[in-house]
Formats: structure tokens, C-alpha cells, sequence
């Protein structure tokens, strides 16, 4: 399987080559060439595997660079009871024809960790493979959960330096805590004054630019990102897709080869894309249904079919989705244009240089048919986090809030009652002053971040990660903000003065 750049499918590169780079240089998102097919037969040889045995079918059909031995070892090594528990992905049932599959049970109590947890191993055997010997340098634009899941498996990982942007005022009090208080000889932590549209530009900005990329080959250091920009973030976040496919098969929920949906809280569109992956691998998906909050950018593209970021950036109690510029809709316009290179580098540099690209009505009307677009306010996020608690006892977090108050708003329009599955993206104790608020039919509640932790515990019973509630005593290591246009001289500050 070999990989292709969105914006020159000449430039193509083995899938450890497409892992240790992270972005093409010529700004595009490296893609594979095909996709691997997986029948029914496939599918429902997977009911009794493990979560590890699963994953390894999967990354197999893409990751041909890798024995099935080494992806094994790199998956066990992964995916381990001490940091996930005996069950990764657990699917939750609401109901008849609904199910939460809970994503964030991993060490930072985030969906990311499902990735990011994997992609150190598969980046070192990457750098083996190609025999790269300079340090890798992992550089990530975070909303607030990329960040500390990135810095998670990275931190002190041998031949890398892991460098983070995250918008300063711009992340929940835990997920801020999180990142500064990351320990690791290798790991540089950079709060900007900004949102997160201005961090994730600014390292796209970094990797594509040529002088920067001599001056650190020079001094024996490369590019690569933890982002989902990078294929070997991406592809892991297929495996849970299947995962909940074949436990709702064994729960009865659902007969083998029956189509479900799936809701997904998006604003990079990097894991909804991982679902439109694993359908075109096979699997029975109706409809992928993409929730937005405030900054609804995607809801409009998927129903006009035009790109606009020119628009009022919104603050909201979800803000891993508050994004204007959704860096993976580049890999799914490059698909459904019949894979027009020179098309997508028009737009993206529309987009750059006006924030607006329009598409095709055929394009348009291929992504409809797969995807629905649906956007919620903050007053219903608060709304769906009481009334699922009152009706189910169900804790959700205020961006698993924002889907599935989305798949409301699917079935209402289109009288859809297919079984689907809800991605639960977060721990709710990563937002608790939101949804103790809207348990408590209050704003957002104030008070020190610990404090409200607590008090969350304490009405719902619920327990609190305990990695979580070690932060209060951690000491601030990483206190520095910066201005956004200060970030490429930061990053040669930080690895060639050090």
C-alpha cells in the first residue's frame, strides 16, 4: 500500500515514510492509494477477538510496511489493562436503538489516547524502516485533548522532541492543567494568544516551509505531527468503528450485516473520517452524522457545499470542536473529486488566501450521501446533559452532548430510527463545571477546578480519573503564552539554542 499527497498524488511514499513525516512538503495530507476490503465474513470473524486482535486486522490492510508480528507488539503494547482497562471501547446502551461508545478511558481520559497511545510505537518502527537518523520533531496544534494525549506518548520517547500549541484561554481548566504539567526531558509546552484555527495554521505554515526544514536538517532534527494530519493517527481511530460494529452484533443489538449510523462530535472532521474509511472498507454504515456546536462551518459545507470560515469563532463549553478550518475534509474532497489533485490545491489555497471554497453540486451530493450535518447551541448541549441523566443516569461530557443531541435532530428530520452508535469523546470530569452546571440547571459553574471535580463526584457518584485529580499537586512546568506569529521562532528557539 503506498500513500499519496492531496495536492500531488506524485508525490507518493511507503506508509512508514507517509508515518515519519506526518504532512507531505508540499502541504498536503498523505492518503493510501486504496482501501482494503473487509467482508461480512471478515467482519463477523471479529465477534470474539479482542480489541487487540481487532485493531491488528485492521492497520493490517493499510499498514503493509508492518509484519501483522509488529503490529501485534506495537498494539499490545498500546492498548494495555493499566492504562485502558480489560475493555478499551466499551459500548453503552440508551435505550433500544441507541449505544455511547466511550472513547476516553485511556490515560488522559480522552478519545485521542486511542490514537496517540499507538503512534509512538508506530512511529519508531517507522524511523527503523526508513532508516531515518535524525531526531524527530513531533510539532502539535491542539483544541485541548490532542495536546496532552500527544504529550502522553511522547514524553521521553527515545530520537523525538514533542513541541505543543494550544490556544491559551481557549481549553478547559483540566485539559490547561493537563499540558502544563506535562513531565518529560523532551516535551516543550507553548500556550498563544489566539483560538485554535491560529495554532493549527501556524504549525501548517512551519512544516511547509523549505528554509525552516534545511535549517533543522542541519542540525539533525525532522518534522512530523501527532495531529490527525498524520496517517498513523488516523488509522487507528478506524479500528473502534468496527469494534462498535461487531459488539453491538454480539449484544444482540443488531443482526450481522444490518446497517447502523454513527454520531460523531467533530470539528477537524479527522474522526468521522475514520468512519467514512472504515465504510468504504465495508462496514455497514448508513449515515455518518457530523455534530458541530456554535462554530457549525461543517454543518454548512455538508449542506451547501461551501467552505466559508469567514465567520464569528465562537468560545464554547465543548472546545475540542471550536474549529473554523477542518484540516481532514481535505482527504475526503480529494476522494469524492475523483481523487483531482491540482482541484484540491486550488482550494486550499482559496482557503488560505479568501477562507471560502465551494465544491462541485456532484461532489456535494456525494458527500450527502453519506454524511448529514447537524449543529447544537449551548443551551442544548446543557439540555442533553440533564435530560440523558434523568432518563438513563447517564454522565455525559458537553461534546458527546453535542451528538447526541445532533442524532435528536437526525431522526426528527428524516424519520431514521436505525440503531447508532453515539462517539463519546471525553470524560465528563475533563468539563465538569459545564455539565455539574447543567445537572444543576445553572451556567457554568465558578470555583477552583479541583473543587468542582469533587462536587461533580459527589451528586453523580461517579469517580473521578485518578491521573485527573493528581494534577492539583502537580507543579506548573510549561507556564509560557506567546503570540501566534511568534511560533516558527519558538520552535528553532527551543531545539537549536534549547
Amino acid at each position: 500500500m503506498m500513500y499519496v499527497s492531496t495536492r500531488d498524488k506524485k508525490n507518493m511514499v511507503t506508509a512508514a515514510q507517509a508515518i515519519t513525516h506526518g504532512l507531505a512538503n508540499d502541504g498536503g495530507l498523505f492518503l493510501p492509494q486504496g482501501i482494503p476490503s473487509f467482508s461480512i465474513k471478515d467482519i463477523k470473524s471479529m465477534i470474539n477477538k479482542s480489541y487487540i486482535d481487532r485493531a491488528v486486522m485492521v492497520l493490517s490492510g493499510f499498514l503493509t510496511d508492518f509484519t501483522e508480528e509488529e503490529l501485534k507488539r506495537a498494539v499490545s503494547s498500546a492498548y494495555t489493562p493499566e492504562k485502558f482497562g480489560e475493555v478499551p471501547v466499551p459500548l453503552v446502551q440508551l435505550g433500544n436503538n441507541t449505544a455511547v461508545l466511550e472513547l476516553w478511558h485511556g490515560p488522559t481520559s480522552a478519545f485521542k489516547d486511542m490514537a496517540l497511545q499507538l503512534l509512538p510505537y508506530l512511529l519508531t518502527m517507522s524511523l527503523e524502516k526508513t532508516g531515518e537518523t535524525s531526531r524527530i520533531v513531533i510539532l502539535v496544534a491542539t483544541s485541548g485533548d490532542t495536546g496532552k494525549a500527544a504529550l502522553e506518548g511522547f514524553a521521553d520517547v527515545a530520537g523525538t522532541q514533542i513541541i505543543v500549541f494550544y490556544p491559551s484561554e481557549g481549553v478547559s481548566d483540566i485539559q490547561k492543567r493537563q499540558m502544563i504539567t506535562q513531565e518529560g526531558n523532551n516535551v516543550n509546552v507553548f500556550g498563544i494568544q489566539g483560538n485554535f484555527d491560529d495554532a493549527q495554521t501556524g504549525v501548517k505554515e512551519i512544516f511547509s516551509k523549505a528554509s525552516i526544514r534545511e535549517t533543522l536538517h542541519k542540525n539533525g532534527f525532522i518534522f512530523s505531527s501527532a495531529n490527525s494530519m498524520n496517517w498513523g493517527r488516523l488509522a487507528p481511530q478506524i479500528v473502534y468503528y468496527f469494534s462498535a460494529y461487531v459488539d453491538a452484533v454480539k449484544a444482540k443489538k443488531i443482526s450481522l450485516g444490518e446497517s447502523i449510523n454513527f454520531v460523531v462530535p467533530t470539528g477537524n472532521f479527522g474522526d468521522i473520517l475514520a468512519g467514512y474509511y472504515a465504510k468504504m472498507m465495508g462496514l455497514p454504515v448508513g449515515k455518518l452524522i457530523c455534530a458541530s456546536n456554535n462554530n457549525n462551518v461543517l454543518t454548512d459545507f455538508i449542506n451547501t457545499g461551501k467552505y466559508d470560515k469567514n465567520r464569528e469563532f465562537f468560545k464554547t463549553t465543548s472546545p475540542s470542536m471550536d474549529i473554523l478550518v477542518s484540516s481532514n475534509l481535505e482527504r475526503l474532497l480529494y476522494i469524492v473529486s475523483g481523487e483531482n489533485d491540482v482541484k484540491i490545491k486550488e482550494r486550499m489555497e482559496a482557503l488560505k488566501a479568501t477562507g471560502v471554497y465551494e465544491i462541485t453540486e456532484a461532489e456535494r451530493n456525494k458527500i450527502q450521501e453519506d454524511f448529514f450535518g447537524a449543529w447544537v447551541d449551548e443551551i442544548e448541549v446543557k439540555e442533553s446533559i440533564k435530560r440523558v441523566y434523568d432518563d438513563y443516569k447517564y454522565l455525559m461530557d458537553t461534546h458527546t452532548s453535542v451528538g447526541y443531541r445532533a442524532l435528536k435532530k437526525y431522526r426528527m428530520l428524516t424519520d431514521d430510527n436505525s440503531y447508532t452508535v453515539v462517539l463519546s469523546t471525553a470524560s465528563p470530569f475533563k468539563f465538569s463545571d459545564a455539565v455539574l452546571g447543567a445537572l444543576e440547571n445553572n451556567d457554568r459553574i465558578k470555583g477552583a477546578p479541583f473543587d468542582i471535580l469533587r462536587k461533580l463526584a459527589e451528586k453523580t457518584g461517579e469517580e473521578i480519573p485518578q491521573r485527573m485529580l493528581a494534577l492539583e499537586e502537580a507543579p506548573v512546568l510549561h507556564g509560557r503564552v506567546i503570540e501566534a506569529a511568534n511560533m516558527e521562532n519558538i520552535v528553532l528557539d527551543s531545539l537549536i539554542k534549547g
